[in-house]
């Protein structure tokens, strides 16, 4: 019913050294994944590129019920592998998620983390996932205005990521697919250094492309000070038959 495009991008930015996020863009599969490692050299990107390694054999699915389940028992092993070798380490090796898994007419975002998954349908962009943070529970609680997040001293404190504890809990939000409906997927990078109205300028453009628009995305967190790694992922659904 629909076919697919993407582009995935991904750079160091201006103050780390090495790239701890990594991305995983299988358009004939379906499935397209942000992973945004933490515990610094030799761990964060350790964690992230696990979860890459682990989903990048995924099958082609026949049912998205079974498209989901294989993903998320791929991520409970990469999950387990982890928490044992940062038991062994005595460190911190873990890696926030987040994914869309598409099958016909529907698509599925998961995640565990900070990193995010936005829609833009309409003219309206929305944001899918719900961040795992200490900020967002303060949030939700009325303890914290959305304004105050970004300054507070736990803003990089997650309360979930894939390797951070022995139990993986993963977030799921299904959703009817419509004729071209953008998809973004991207690490903390990104939206810390640009807001979601920039955001929706660069995905509301009347002749839209992908790779342009994930270019535009991570010229734009490049022009601040952009203080971390940046990965953003576009992907467009549309009808197999023109408009």
């Amino acid at each position: 019913m629909f076919s697919w495009t993407s582009a995935a991008l991904t750079d160091v930015g201006k103050r780390r050294k090495i790239n701890e996020d990594a991305y995983l863009e299988l358009v004939d599969t379906g499935l397209w994944v942000v992973a945004d490692g933490m515990g610094g050299y030799e761990a964060g990107d350790v964690a992230s590129q696990a979860i890459i390694n682990g989903l990048k054999t995924t099958h082609p699915p026949n049912k998205m019920s079974v498209f989901v389940e294989e993903v998320e028992n791929r991520l409970l092993n990469v999950n387990t592998q982890l928490y044992e070798l940062a038991t062994e380490r005595r460190c911190t090796i873990g890696s926030t998620v987040v994914g869309l898994l598409a099958q016909q007419s529907h698509g599925v975002i998961l995640w565990a983390g900070d990193s995010r998954a936005y829609r833009y349908r309409a003219g309206q962009l929305e944001r899918i996932s719900q961040d795992h943070s200490q900020v967002e529970e303060l949030i939700e609680q009325g303890l914290l205005l959305p304004e105050e997040a970004e300054t507070h001293p736990d803003a990089n404190v997650i309360t979930r990521a894939v390797g951070a504890q022995e139990h993986l809990f993963l977030d799921y939000e299904i959703y009817p697919v419509e004729h071209k409906d953008i998809f973004l997927l991207c690490s903390d990078g990104l939206y810390k250094e640009i807001t979601e109205s920039e955001i929706a300028e660069v995905l509301s453009k009347r002749l839209f492309n992908c790779h342009r628009a994930a270019q535009q995305l991570i010229d734009l967190a490049l022009t601040r000070k952009c203080k971390d790694n940046v990965t953003v992922i576009v992907i467009q659904a549309r009808y197999k038959r023109g408009d």
